[in-house]
């Protein structure tokens, strides 16, 4: 049986909800978060977007773009809340729901609570009733499988509803903008141009073989899209599998003793959440973000779980240690904990925490 799924994506939502409930933001730029000139966007409202003021931009760099914009704390408690009642009106039609993060999820309406044989009908629903429910606007995407539900959500913004029926999928991946697909970031586009790789028809002449030896695992799934091949089911139990924390400062951290000092407020809340949540790691990652912008990251993997506050300042302190330059300016540290366990029925938990 053809499957029936659909992506809903909400419009620019943090900054939707912001001006939702300031009505004196409605049709301004706004940026939820980066308040100060060492902060980075969150979210941009479409007004922003048009001055191409887009999320994880620094701040300094949005104003620049648009000196009208306006920043806007965030209020991620009532975040939460909206997406939850989001999330209530996708059961009403299934139990097949996979949410992404707060503001998208996949849903498979094949078989659907209300017996409806039209998944469009459904999308239409979903997105009438979070406009009534919440004062919101939804895009969805509908097609036969994760991917083209997913690039179609993104086709028609904001309030978009695009359709890509079984019969047209080959058409629509042939002559869809390789940049386009969802997976290809701008360094792989730039290769596979180089490639003579430009629309989905480009991609679909190269052999599984030869794009598994240019991009390696990536490749078996360049090779499956192509050809219209993606059998990911909608998972309601989505395996999550790391945890991370970081911190931009309102000055450059300069040295290697004050960068451990910066530190130690992301230890504790790393360890803080493992132990809330019984779940705990094998991989500590660290991220160093310098006054330029060059980011590194160094990870060390070790056999016993990081299950305590004493082994992650340890692991943390290795890490600093490789990083070796500290002559100039570093302006944000993160860590991060992967390969998660919980130690009673051993599943993995991904989740990101904003600090």
């Amino acid at each position: 049986m053809t499957r029936k799924i659909i992506h809903i994506d909400m419009d620019a939502f943090y900054a939707s909800v912001e001006q939702r409930d300031n009505p004196e933001l409605m049709g301004k730029p706004v940026a939820v978060g980066g308040s100060n000139k060492r902060g980075v966007v969150a979210a941009a409202s479409y007004e922003a977007r048009r001055y191409g003021v887009y999320s994880a931009m620094p701040s300094i760099t949005a104003f620049r773009k648009c000196p009208d914009i306006i920043f806007v704390k965030p209020r991620f408690d009532i975040y939460k809340k909206v997406s939850q009642s989001i999330r209530e009106v996708f059961y009403e039609y299934t139990d097949l729901v996979e949410p992404l993060s707060l503001d998208e999820a996949y849903l498979d309406v094949t078989h659907n609570k209300l017996n409806l044989p039209s998944a469009t009908l459904i999308a239409k629903e979903i997105k009438e009733k979070i406009k009534e429910r919440e004062n919101l606007t939804a895009s969805a995407g509908i097609s036969v499988n994760k991917f083209l539900a997913k690039v179609a959500s993104d086709m028609d913004k904001p309030d978009g509803l695009y359709v890509i029926p079984p019969d047209q999928v080959q058409t629509f991946i042939d002559t869809l903008p390789i940049k386009k697909f969802f997976g290809v970031g701008k360094v792989t586009a730039n290769k596979m141009n180089e490639m003579g790789i430009y629309f989905g028809k480009d991609l679909k002449i190269w052999s599984e073989a030869a794009l598994t030896a240019k991009f390696g695992k990536t490749g078996h799934y360049f090779y499956q899209i192509a050809n219209g091949m993606d059998e990911r089911e909608v998972n309601p139990e989505r395996i999550r599998k790391s945890v991370s924390v970081e911190n931009t400062f309102d000055e450059d951290i300069m040295g290697l003793e004050n960068a451990q000092t910066s530190l130690e407020p992301l230890i504790e809340k790393l360890k803080n959440w493992m132990v809330k949540n019984k779940v705990y790691g094998r991989t500590l990652t660290l991220k160093v973000k310098y006054q330029d912008f060059q980011q590194i990251t160094r990870s060390r993997t070790i056999t016993p779980l990081i299950d305590n506050e004493i082994l992650i300042r340890e692991l943390s302190a290795e890490l600093l240690q490789q990083v070796g330059s500290y002559e100039k300016g570093i302006r944000l540290l993160g860590l991060g904990i992967s390969n998660l366990e919980d130690p009673s029925d051993t599943s993995e938990k991904q989740l990101t925490l904003n600090f």
